[in-house]
């Protein structure tokens, strides 16, 4: 995780990594406890972007969330309900259907899933490619083949790299006035 936001930050980015974990007192969650915390770490989230929006080196119509496995379901399910965030790159992770009774909007959302993860199957990324081009939302996807759930430092150079160029897409690019 540290490696994307290096990148990020010498780009100019202002990054912020949230330890939602913390909230809970949780070292390592399974199903239950995920269920069971889900609610509390949303709420963590949506906190941290207030919190984020008001700093000074950071332009409020230029949020962004990156998420890894189960950062990348929150950051998905915060973007689905906070006009806020502007883009998602998330790793691995995906949407939970249970946001679909929620969601009120979604944003761009770059999509970086390993082809056989076993953790997170891909299927969640083909998932969430479905509701993008269905809500004709943009959004890229690289599915790394023969890649489960993490990546090796190749992989992890690629992904940094789309992160990047994706975020400076939708972050770096005008943003559009309501009329």
């Amino acid at each position: 995780m540290a490696d994307p936001a290096s990148l990020l930050a010498e780009q100019g980015f202002a990054v912020y990594v949230l330890h939602y974990f913390d909230r809970t007192g949780t070292e390592w969650a399974d199903k239950a406890t995920i269920f069971r915390h889900f609610p509390l770490w949303m709420k963590t989230l949506w906190e941290a972007v207030s919190f984020v929006e008001k700093r000074a080196e950071v332009d409020p119509s230029r949020i962004a969330l990156l998420g890894f496995s189960l950062g990348a379901y929150l950051s998905l399910s915060n973007a689905a309900i906070d006009s806020r965030v502007r883009a998602v790159v998330e790793f691995f992770g995906g949407l939970p259907k249970e946001m679909k009774m929620f969601m009120r909007r979604l944003c761009p959302v770059l999509i970086l899933h390993g082809e056989t993860d076993e953790t997170v199957p891909v299927a969640e990324a083909y998932h969430l490619r479905e509701i993008l081009e269905r809500k004709k939302i943009d959004y890229q996807m690289k599915i790394y083949p023969g890649v489960g759930h993490g990546f090796s430092a190749e992989v992890w150079e690629d992904a940094t790299s789309r992160s990047l160029a994706f975020l400076q897409q939708h972050l770096l690019a005008p943003v559009p006035t309501e009329l």
